[in-house]
């Protein structure tokens, strides 16, 4: 009888690590948002609990950034840089919104203790996420990829970065809005 369980518990350990396998392979086929196209709309609730659209923003640049998680070693490196480099968003007419798939409560705690000011967006149901063709998947858990999407005042979008290095994106992005700004 006990040989009997062994043999089910190990053969249930193969299929569940069969079925993890083929999940973290399948690929998000959603299209990733081109520069030129419209920025599609949402509403998410930010570290606040305050609801957030992107349609509020018409008028400014917007730096949409997707990442894995908070309080990971990159993800607070990207997010330093952002808030380092804010004063130069702000005098270019811009605004820094972050997204990821984690809880308003998890962006709050991240905010407070990194001193984050710019919004941080919670797409727990991982629509934003998925419809910017930004999910995902990290040994079968789901969450964000690390893209950004520039925003122009009237809502197209300009620029893509995708797998971006967080330790010089914020210049990167600072350039090129800096560039756009001068046309």
């Amino acid at each position: 009888m006990k040989s009997t369980r062994v043999a089910f518990v190990a053969a249930l350990l193969v299929l569940l690590a069969g079925a993890a396998l083929s999940i973290r392979g399948l690929a998000d086929d959603t299209p990733l948002p081109q520069a030129g196209q419209m920025a599609s709309n949402f509403t998410l609730p930010s570290q606040d609990g305050s609801k957030i659209s992107l349609d509020s923003f018409r008028g400014k640049w917007v730096v949409l950034y997707f990442y894995p998680k908070d309080m990971t070693t990159g993800c607070t490196i990207e997010a330093h840089n952002f808030q380092q480099d804010i004063e130069k968003y702000q005098k270019l007419d811009a605004v820094v919104v972050g997204v990821s798939v984690d809880s308003t409560d998890s962006h709050k705690e991240f905010c407070a203790k990194e001193g984050l000011s710019f919004k941080l967006l919670s797409d727990q149901d991982k629509t934003v996420v998925a419809q910017y063709g930004s999910m995902g998947d990290h040994m079968g858990i789901k969450m964000a990829k690390r893209n950004t999407f520039l925003i122009d005042p009237q809502g197209k979008i300009v620029q893509v970065w995708t797998a971006v290095n967080p330790q010089q994106h914020s210049e990167q992005v600072l350039a090129a809005l800096s560039g756009y700004e001068k046309k």
